[in-house]
């Protein structure tokens, strides 16, 4: 038969069981504390995906870099300088020509017949002035002529005069014989007086007739060589030496005066157009050294002009180069240009991040001394470079930093395990 427990042992259990409740409650709270205090586990990052740079102090050099083209210095536009239709293009784009090598050939019939008119037109005033001159000359010549006769007869006149006066005086001749050999003789002198007065007007008339027959005549001629220039231009030449860059025709087209007709080119004098971020292009400025990367070698220049508007986000930086092109730098080769804006002294800067702007703060990750861990550190940051960036605060000589993009670690994370 059972027996009844007594109280005490009753007590007892009760007493045991409290204990242990209070015992597995100081437990549970021992273990939460411990937890609690514990850090959170470190998220672990592969080391050979990120770049990891040193800070360094020394010379920093500032600069921008920008896309960018080479093209020619001087483009000439070959214009059309007189209409016509486009028969012939005898020299392809690329071609090296010369300032008389002929690059279209146009026709204009009607032009043709103009030319064949005033040509006709020339050698009929070069007639007409010819036989001016000629009937003038001989006029003129006729008058000297009977000028030539009257002072003859003046001479003789004179002569006869002066012998009848010396006869007079002996009274061999009488007065009225004398007085007309006097009269004679000043007959005599004043027609060859007005004699040589009328070739000295005729002179001066024959020069005055010529001078007009001359303006008529140079009339014709300019308009003929004018016919003859349009004719010759009609035969489109480079006009210099360079190469012929494209053609802005095409075979049949009818093209009026100062239509363009191609592009040519001296590719001997290359310039470089760089286009820079306008958010990076505020501190470049005429004069700055500059560097083109060609893919096939470096060539120094300067910048010579800033454009002053913005295009699609970008400025356009005209770069004169400076020594002789390497191999392969022709019109239209793309290139990468590099502006030097000044050279820092002295200065903390260390490899620039993915995400870090000019003079702005921002969360780096430092490596701790063995390499395994790294924690988050706000840098704040100063001038900017194309690879570099200047280290205000937050970061010391040889600290070495995470410079690739750890956003995707997320804004929590304040130390990360390199593995």
């Amino acid at each position: 038969m059972d027996v009844p427990r007594s109280k005490a042992v009753v007590r007892n259990r009760k007493i045991r069981r409290s204990i242990y409740t209070v015992l597995a409650i100081a437990a549970i709270g021992g273990v939460s504390v411990v937890l609690a205090r514990l850090k959170p586990a470190a998220p672990t990052v592969e080391s050979g995906t990120v770049v990891i740079d040193t800070v360094k102090q020394g010379e920093m050099i500032r600069n921008v870099r920008g896309l960018g083209t080479l093209v020619p210095e001087e483009i000439v536009q070959i214009p059309a300088m007189t209409s016509g239709r486009v028969e012939k293009r005898l020299v392809q784009p690329g071609t090296e020509v010369k300032p008389d090598t002929v690059i279209f050939e146009l026709s204009n019939p009607e032009l043709q017949q103009q030319m064949l008119e005033v040509e006709s037109q020339l050698k009929s005033a070069e007639a007409d002035y010819n036989n001016r001159q000629v009937e003038l000359e001989t006029n003129l010549l006729n008058q000297k002529a009977q000028a030539a006769t009257v002072e003859s007869d003046y001479q003789q006149a004179k002569l006869d005069a002066d012998a009848k006066e010396l006869l007079a005086k002996d009274r061999l001749v009488s007065d009225i014989v004398l007085k007309q050999a006097r009269t004679k003789a000043a007959e005599l002198s004043e027609r060859n007086q007005l004699e040589k007065q009328r070739i000295k007007m005729n002179t001066e008339a024959v020069k005055t007739q010529l001078a007009v027959a001359q303006a008529a005549l140079d009339q014709r001629r300019l308009l003929y060589n004018l016919r003859k220039k349009q004719i010759s231009d009609l035969n489109v030449k480079a006009g210099m030496n360079g190469v012929l860059q494209d053609w802005s025709v095409q075979v049949g087209q009818q093209v009026m005066p100062g239509t363009t007709l191609a592009r040519v080119s001296d590719t001997r004098r290359l310039k470089a157009e760089v286009k820079i971020p306008e958010t990076q292009a505020k501190d470049v400025t005429i004069g700055l050294k500059a560097t083109i990367d060609t893919r096939n070698g470096f060539i120094p220049g300067k910048v010579i002009r800033l454009d002053p508007s913005v295009q699609n986000g970008t400025r356009t930086v005209d770069v004169q180069l400076i020594g002789e092109l390497p191999p392969g730098a022709v019109p239209d080769l793309n290139v990468d240009g590099t502006i030097e804006l000044e050279r820092l002294d002295n200065v903390l800067h260390v490899q620039r991040p993915a995400f870090g702007q000019e003079k702005s703060s921002v969360k780096l990750f430092r490596l701790e001394p063995d390499g395994k861990y790294a924690e988050a550190v706000t840098v704040q940051l100063g001038r900017t470079s194309v690879t570099l960036i200047e280290i205000v605060s937050g970061l010391r000589v040889g600290d070495r930093v995470i410079v690739s993009d750890t956003s995707q670690l997320g804004d929590n994370v304040n130390r990360i395990r390199l593995n």
